[in-house]
């Protein structure tokens, strides 16, 4: 049995599970349904969710593409409920996980592997930025990225996950000492890992001849400024700034979600990024990568690292 359906098989038995429960233990029901009508919801549900997660564990395709879509279904639905009646907020995380796995699964279902590459497809392909473009240009390019991404995945995304925990009732009531500590520190975090983002952003803008962004990437592999010490400074960067506006929001949700981007990052992104790295520039950056830790920074610099840019790439 391949791990998508094992997957689809405790789906299923935990759906029953959970079925069970709501029909015996009032909290269970009251946190994961609020209001709602359990025997209306499980008339759609049990069918739809726990018998068409079994037939998927059995080998039924289709019953794994019906499932998937039930649970986004689902998903959505009782976000809106949740939003809308401060109910069922449990449910919603509950939900979340069963729909982000229950779409891994389905895709080793069907294809036999989870598609990472479709992470830098379109827009987000891999392409080296315009090398006879002048300095200032990608140095603006890279300031441009700076304030898009920041102000949507450390302002937006998680001022909207921030109020939906609260909205949710999913806030834990803090002291208030916890809560200045928890401030102060998110402060001092997201300082120091704005700088290190920012001295990223420069390095690779103006040695590199390019700019962080996937679509237009620099010509020069880039080993000057925080790249002397760790390989990802940038992810390392926002990863922490994401806790910090966590910190800063008094959101578990939103360090959860810096939480997950990270292994996200790691798990997908990175491989794709740095066999693209490999390709491009061979054993140079082979050396680089045997000389420097990808997330653990080391200090001070190894003296047999190396400090600036290296050649182009091989064409």
């Amino acid at each position: 049995m391949s791990w998508g359906r094992r997957w689809f098989a405790v789906q299923a038995a935990a759906g029953a599970a959970w079925w069970l429960a709501v029909a015996w233990v009032p909290g269970v029901r009251d946190a994961t349904l609020g209001s709602l009508d359990p025997l209306l919801v499980a008339a759609f549900d049990v069918p739809l969710f726990v018998v068409a997660s079994a037939l998927a564990a059995a080998g039924a395709r289709w019953a794994a593409v019906l499932a998937t879509v039930w649970t986004v279904v689902v998903l959505v639905a009782l976000a809106c409920w949740a939003t809308a009646t401060t109910e069922a907020g449990v449910g919603v995380l509950v939900m979340a996980g069963a729909a982000v796995g229950s779409a891994l699964a389905l895709a080793l279902v069907l294809l036999g592997r989870v598609p990472t590459e479709w992470v830098t497809a379109g827009p987000l392909r891999f392409r080296t930025a315009d090398a006879a473009a002048p300095r200032r240009r990608h140095v603006l390019g890279t300031v441009l990225q700076i304030v898009v991404f920041w102000g949507l995945f450390l302002g937006v995304i998680p001022l909207v996950i921030a109020a939906a925990e609260h909205r949710w009732r999913l806030h834990p009531a803090v002291a208030p000492g916890v809560v200045l500590a928890l401030v102060v520190t998110g402060g001092v975090v997201l300082v120091a890992a704005s700088a290190l983002g920012i001295a990223s952003a420069a390095a690779m803008s103006t040695q590199g001849a390019g700019t962080p962004l996937p679509s237009a990437m620099p010509n020069r592999l880039v080993v000057a400024g925080p790249y002397r010490s760790v390989r990802n400074p940038m992810a390392l960067a926002g990863i922490t700034q994401g806790v910090a506006v966590g910190l800063l929001l008094l959101s578990w949700m939103v360090v959860v979600y810096a939480l997950a981007g990270s292994i996200v990052w790691n798990c997908v992104v990175r491989p794709l990024e740095e066999a693209d790295l490999e390709h491009r520039f061979g054993d140079d950056f082979r050396r680089y990568a045997a000389r420097v830790r990808c997330w653990v920074p080391r200090w001070p610099v190894p003296a047999s690292a190396p400090v600036d840019a290296v050649s182009p790439p091989r064409r």
